[in-house]
């Protein structure tokens, strides 16, 4: 990815993935602002542009990776775009997604993609925002009690609010291809609403 490729990322992540108003987060606190970060990988440069951050991150961790995903649905968008361009670089790296709950008819598996990732695969999570860090580490948890050995995760945009902290302490590594402060800078501290 060139610095100029990055620096369109960024601006795309500004310009449709954050909003300053008051959500409910995941992690059920509140906050005075937002990071959407399906609508950056689902646009039609953004997307293309994530799969290479993503990429070029992934490639950073030590030893073969096989597979790339996480949870649904922020993780889907991420992992197909990484799998892509990793292999427009020659290398086989598969998406995987990991279900909410298992799937309801069929095989009720949990994994999506398991036939392209025998046990023992490395993979990385795949993420669009952190915040916290428990959606990450819930990924984490399927993924090992599916058989594969992970080796991190990376997000989209690490809101800086202890994910990186909660990750680490879980013996995970996380790596963010953009911290909250980078994308809007250090004026935008996140104001907790109680």
């Amino acid at each position: 990815m060139t610095s100029a490729e990055r620096s369109e990322l960024i601006q795309i992540v500004r310009d449709l993935s954050y909003e300053e108003r008051e959500v409910t987060l995941a992690s059920g606190r509140k906050s005075n602002f937002y990071f959407d970060g399906k609508q950056t990988c689902l646009h039609r440069t953004g997307g293309l542009l994530v799969g290479k951050a993503f990429w070029e991150v992934v490639k950073s961790f030590d030893g073969p990776i096989d597979g790339v995903g996480g949870l649904t649905l922020g993780a889907d968008p991420i992992a197909t775009a990484t799998s892509i361009a990793a292999a427009l670089e020659g290398t086989p790296v598969h998406a995987f997604i990991i279900r909410k709950e298992p799937k309801g008819h069929g095989t009720g598996q949990w994994l999506e993609g398991r036939k392209n990732l025998p046990p023992g695969s490395r993979v990385v999570i795949v993420e669009d925002v952190t915040t916290t860090g428990d959606s990450s580490l819930k990924a984490v948890a399927r993924a090992e009690e599916e058989g594969l050995k992970v080796v991190g995760i990376v997000t989209l945009v690490d809101r800086q609010e202890g994910a990186q902290e909660n990750i680490t302490g879980a013996g995970q590594i996380l790596k963010a291809v953009f911290t909250r402060e980078e994308v809007v800078g250090k004026s935008s501290n996140n104001r907790h609403i109680d």
